[in-house]
């Protein structure tokens, strides 16, 4: 399948935002389902697009397939990194679209934008403890776990696992 990785244009972050919410949705990975606060904000790809940056997948027709949020430390947008680090976050591939190497693309895209930004040394990021499809990707590509860096936005919730691969 030929993918082409590319910035988000504004007339995609309806779709984006669609199967981002969908596939956190779909896969059971917000905890209050359609109340859910986060599920706002992974709908609000305007947002996140003028304040980080949102990598696309598209297909040869211009389909989007995915996307992911990508930012580098001491932003906003980073939960995790810090100077000299990058972040990527909200990775989500479209249902239709998995198993086909589209959620790699993104994170090698991730990968290699940090590895432009001066001074970057490591990418890190976070993920839920049922994601196993994405921890598969992460490890394949030379992530490594950081449990000591885990986290919880919420009390009561279960901590998100974090990884990070070194530059």
């Amino acid at each position: 399948m030929d993918i082409t990785i590319r910035a988000v244009r504004p007339e995609e972050y309806e779709t984006l935002g669609e199967i981002t919410a969908r596939a956190f949705l779909d896969d059971g990975h917000l905890d209050f389902g359609e109340d859910d606060d986060y599920l706002h904000v992974l709908r609000d790809v305007a947002r996140r697009d003028a304040e980080a940056e949102v990598l696309v997948a598209a297909d040869r027709s211009g389909r989007l397939l995915g996307g992911v949020t990508f930012t580098p430390g001491d932003r906003p947008w980073a939960d995790l990194a810090g100077a000299g680090e990058a972040e990527f976050r909200m990775l989500a591939v479209a249902k239709a679209a998995r198993g086909r190497g589209v959620g790699e693309a993104l994170v090698r895209a991730c990968v290699e934008r940090a590895r432009t930004l001066e001074g970057c040394v490591r990418v890190r990021l976070s993920t839920q403890r049922g994601m196993s499809g994405a921890h598969r990707i992460y490890e394949r590509m030379g992530f490594v776990r950081t449990p000591e860096r885990d986290w919880k936005p919420i009390p009561d919730m279960e901590p998100l696992l974090t990884y990070a691969l070194e530059l």
